[in-house]
């Protein structure tokens, strides 16, 4: 972590921005996050925070704000449909998916399952996909190895979607 050039802190939930990432990064770190999430983030000691509106850029990488919730549920919505569409509308290079089929109270489907992250994938044929969010909450039901071989399964090598273990560094 201290050797962290910059952080992408997509909310401040514990299973995405944890207590001991929050002490030990670098306090002047350039972390970009919402824009509400600014002053919880700046009150940990963070000096260098970054709300993005719309896009920012950083060292010739750009970052675009979407809108997206948690889960399928509630309004009707259905998350699955939203990647493709900013897939088609950015052309990334590199997309990351929370991809651990976590369910939350009556079984409601809050992030990205493996058939979801295969979607993903097939979306994106030219872009490397990056699941992460894995084996990391008790609520989940895609490990790793689970997705690796529906991925496997569905001819889609790990260089087109890698699974990165806990503290693996992937460089982009």
């Amino acid at each position: 972590m201290a050797g962290s050039e910059v952080v992408i802190v997509s909310h401040p939930h514990s299973d995405h921005f944890d207590p001991l990432a929050r002490r030990l990064l670098p306090k002047a770190v350039p972390l970009f996050c919402q824009p509400c999430d600014r002053e919880e983030i700046e009150g940990e000691g963070f000096t260098d925070v970054r709300p993005v509106q719309d896009s920012a850029r950083f060292q010739g990488v750009s970052l675009h704000r979407v809108p997206g919730r948690h889960g399928t549920g509630g309004d009707g919505n259905d998350l699955r449909l939203h990647p493709a569409g900013s897939i088609r509308r950015f052309a990334p290079r590199v997309v990351i998916t929370h991809s651990s089929g976590a369910v939350w109270g009556g079984g409601e489907l809050i992030v990205m399952d493996a058939a979801q992250t295969l979607e993903v994938c097939r979306a994106a044929p030219r872009s490397t996909v990056i699941a992460v969010h894995m084996e990391a909450l008790d609520h989940g039901t895609v490990s790793r190895r689970e997705l690796r071989a529906r991925a496997d399964e569905a001819g889609i090598p790990p260089d087109r979607l890698a699974i990165p273990a806990d503290g693996e560094e992937i460089r982009i």
